[in-house]
């Protein structure tokens, strides 16, 4: 769902998955302060520029709604025409200059969206807007090797923003310019590549720097969702105003963003496509602070198609409540001590699991780059996995367990089709979720090439979905638990009930580790004492050491669905996965703060003994 390297905004090193980009600052901000100031820079990117090619929503599905059609189409649509006019003209006077462009794209975002934020039953903000961005991608050299080999990848292309509207003048006079500085920018690029590549010890991956493809022409018509504005911002205030009544909730917010969405897409090779997406997101957020001064969080995330599609307001208020009655529990749940021991993961939590601590290392390019851990690469057709396991890679797949999911698109963002990837099989690993960028024994794209705006795409992860032959029913997991603890003489195991995101490290500079943030964590006790639940601890561990202590699964997937970010940016993801039993899993304490929380009460609470003694207590025992 990217170290010195780790502070750089698109660094390569360090990726990330959270529910929500208020989450992400939360992460951040244990000990890596500077990645919490570009965490606010992503929030503000999550809200009016989510990555629209491969938007998360309603992506109409290509056998039933696309159609294929000739180049001419252009004529109906002015936007579509301008960018194919321009395209020709710049392929052909480039043509003649000395280094010409052997790949040259053109694609156009257009987002319509609204976004509607309130907190304790006011608007924080109400904003509508149209936006409209443009990325020029331009090859030189060959397909062997061209301007974007290596380090060298961000020369390959050139953003900037579009004027609204159909004036197809105005609209190729942007593009003539961003395409004059992309070139400008190729060409010299290319020069340093062949010197680099002159002067350096030769590559152990000699592979091309770009495939061939089959050129695709389809398009979609697009047709904004309907939705109720007016009525949308009372439900925003009346949902927000239900935090009111918790003095323990010291900040509060409720966040929807609708979004409309198109991209248009042409390249020299005959590639044409319209693919307009549509999307609503509601999250909901609460913080507390214990008396440590620890901040506690709880948030909880909807994705729908459109405004419909969320959760009807009473299930949203119940959600609410119970949001409010976790952070009470946690204030007052004791600081969890570093350990070593079986451990039982939500279906959740084992989705983020496997996101962070496998699929990043799936990603085709990682296996090409030489600053990169590699600890996959060269284990194809090798067992990874225990042999009850498969993972599968799947953004054609628009819903599992009746839930949406997020990473789902019909085509990536280099017009390649999306494809099912099965990448480990029985435990054994087959293949690589691979953009353009060939590595040895995989030359051809399997639709994964991912980016946000104004970056290059790189292999990433759309739907990545973990499946088990060897499974009990999930309400025998906790027993299963029980059973492993008493076997390894340990006092208690943990269950990790709910989460927020995670983080993995994956260049070879700095240990091969990773880190995944659970909120709701609970020590489950072989003396059959209550579970008690516990905060302020994160699961570490290094991959390969982890993916073998998995002992069973449960018999239902879960999905979690969230935004990734990684050197192409942030993009919408699901990670589907089952609850698992570990044999042994390696927590440590969390950073924190050491502030005190407020000294007076909340308005309307002066009466209030303590926050203390308000809230419910929390629950004797966890059943997952």
């Amino acid at each position: 769902m990217s170290a010195s390297s780790i502070h750089r905004k698109g660094s390569p090193f360090f990726m990330h998955i959270s529910e929500s980009s208020q989450n992400r600052g939360r992460a951040h901000a244990r000990g890596f302060k500077l990645l919490r100031l570009v965490a606010a820079c992503f929030l503000a990117g999550q809200l009016a520029l989510l990555p629209l090619a491969s938007a998360a929503g309603n992506t109409p599905s290509r056998s039933a709604r696309v159609s294929k059609v000739p180049a001419p189409v252009a004529a109906n649509d002015p936007v579509l025409q301008a960018m194919q006019t321009e395209l020709a003209r710049a392929i052909t006077e480039l043509g003649k200059a000395e280094q010409p462009p052997y790949y040259l794209s053109y694609t156009v975002y257009d987002q319509d969206f609204v976004v509607l934020a309130g907190a304790f039953g006011s608007l924080l903000g109400d904003t509508a807007a149209q936006r409209r961005f443009a990325d020029v991608t331009m090859r030189v050299g060959s397909s062997e090797l061209d301007n974007t080999h290596g380090q060298s990848r961000s020369s390959g292309v050139t953003s900037g923003s579009l004027p609204l509207g159909n004036d197809q003048d105005a609209i190729a006079r942007v593009l003539w310019e961003l395409t004059d500085r992309e070139y400008k920018r190729a060409v010299p690029a290319l020069m340093n590549v062949r010197t680099d590549t002159a002067v350096r010890a030769e590559e152990e991956d000699k592979s091309p720097d770009f495939s061939k493809e089959k050129p695709e022409t389809h398009i979609v018509e697009a047709a904004a969702a309907p939705f109720d504005h007016s009525a949308w911002e009372a439900e925003i205030k009346r949902l927000s105003a239900t935090f009111r009544r918790y003095p323990e909730v010291y900040f509060a917010s409720v966040i929807l963003q609708v979004t409309n969405s198109n991209s248009r897409m042409v390249t020299n090779e005959g590639t044409t496509l319209v693919s307009p997406a549509s999307s609503a997101r509601l999250v909901m957020e609460a913080q507390t602070r214990a008396e440590d001064g620890m901040e506690l969080l709880r948030v909880e995330t909807f994705q729908a198609p459109n405004a419909k599609g969320l959760p009807p307001e009473a299930e949203l208020t119940a959600k609410i409540d119970k949001m409010a009655a976790d952070i009470n529990a946690l204030r007052k749940a004791p600081v969890a001590e570093p350990y070593d021991g079986p451990a039982l993961l939500s279906g959740r939590a084992a989705a983020v699991f496997f996101h962070e601590v496998l699929g990043h290392r799936l990603e085709g390019h990682r296996q090409r780059d030489e600053e990169e851990g590699q600890t996959f690469t060269k284990k194809v057709g090798q067992g990874v996995l225990p042999k009850f396991l498969s993972v599968v890679d799947d953004p054609t797949i628009h819903e599992m367990a009746g839930v949406k999911l997020a990473g789902a698109y019909d085509f990536d963002n280099e017009g390649t089709p999306a494809e099912r990837v099965d990448v480990i099989k029985d435990g054994v690993l087959k293949n690589f979720l691979m953009s353009r960028m060939p590595i040895k024994n995989f030359s051809d794209s399997n639709g994964h090439g991912r980016n946000q705006p104004g970056l290059m795409p790189t292999g990433r992860q759309g739907n990545l979905i973990v499946t088990s032959t060897e499974t009990v029913p999930e309400a025998q997991l906790r027993q299963k638990l029980i059973d492993e603890v008493k076997k390894q003489g340990k006092p208690y195991g943990l269950y990790f009930d709910d989460i927020q995101g995670g983080f993995t490290i994956t260049t070879r500079q700095l240990p091969q580790a990773f880190q995944v943030l659970p909120v709701m964590v609970y020590k489950v006790y072989a003396d059959g004492r209550p579970d008690e639940l516990v905060r302020g601890v994160d699961i570490v561990g290094t991959p390969l050491a982890a993916l073998t202590r998995i002992l069973t699964t449960g018999d239902h997937e879960h999905v979690f669905n969230g935004v990734c970010g990684a050197e192409s940016g942030q993009v919408p993801v699901a990670a589907v996965a089952p609850s698992m039993l570990f044999s042994e899993m390696e927590v440590q304490k969390r950073a924190h703060q050491h502030d005190r929380p407020p000294i007076l009460p909340p308005p309307g609470f002066e009466d209030t003994a303590s926050p203390e003694k308000t809230g419910t207590q929390a629950k004797a025992e966890v059943k997952p």
